[in-house]
């Protein structure tokens, strides 16, 4: 890792590790709701991370296992949310790698779709699977609008 990528990672990684900001709920950072608005007028969503499952059946090999993330969406803004959670949402380990969520089905529970459409005051709960080495810690989970590509991030402690 060169100087520059160790200093974003520690950027990251530092709210996630000391619990601050938007979500910092301490262990498990279960149960919190964080507001977030999305790039476009009227994209606002409360999403809750409810649940996470570590590890999560059936592993994908020997190296890797997989962390699934229930997070519960409900559409508090005046816009219809119509986007894909699994790549809304990232998961920090404890060394500052960042890993993108994926739509799988496991025996954590309910996927989300590929497609999530929601009307204002409507809301869901679903799963996002990540795919780690087996020995990473986990430190945080992040999830934003827009593909993930919103500037307002949610952010729950793990550690």
């Amino acid at each position: 890792m060169n100087r520059g990528t160790a200093i974003a990672a520690a950027l990251l990684l530092a709210p996630a590790l000391l619990g601050v900001g938007p979500g910092g709920a301490g262990p498990g950072g279960s149960g919190e709701t964080v507001p977030l608005a999305g790039k476009e007028p009227g994209e606002h969503l409360d999403v809750t991370l409810t649940q996470v499952v570590d590890p999560v059946s059936p592993a994908p090999d020997d190296t890797d296992r997989l962390v699934s993330v229930e997070f519960r969406l409900e559409n508090t803004g005046t816009a219809v949310y119509k986007d894909s959670p699994a790549p809304s949402a990232h998961l920090l380990d404890s060394d500052g790698q960042r890993f993108t969520g994926v739509n799988a089905s496991t025996g954590a529970g309910t996927a989300f779709p590929d497609t999530v459409t929601l009307d204002p005051g409507d809301s869901t709960t679903g799963f996002v699977t990540f795919q780690l080495p087996k020995d990473a810690g986990l430190a945080a989970v992040q999830f934003a609008l827009n593909g993930g590509l919103a500037d307002d991030v949610g952010q729950w402690s793990l550690s």
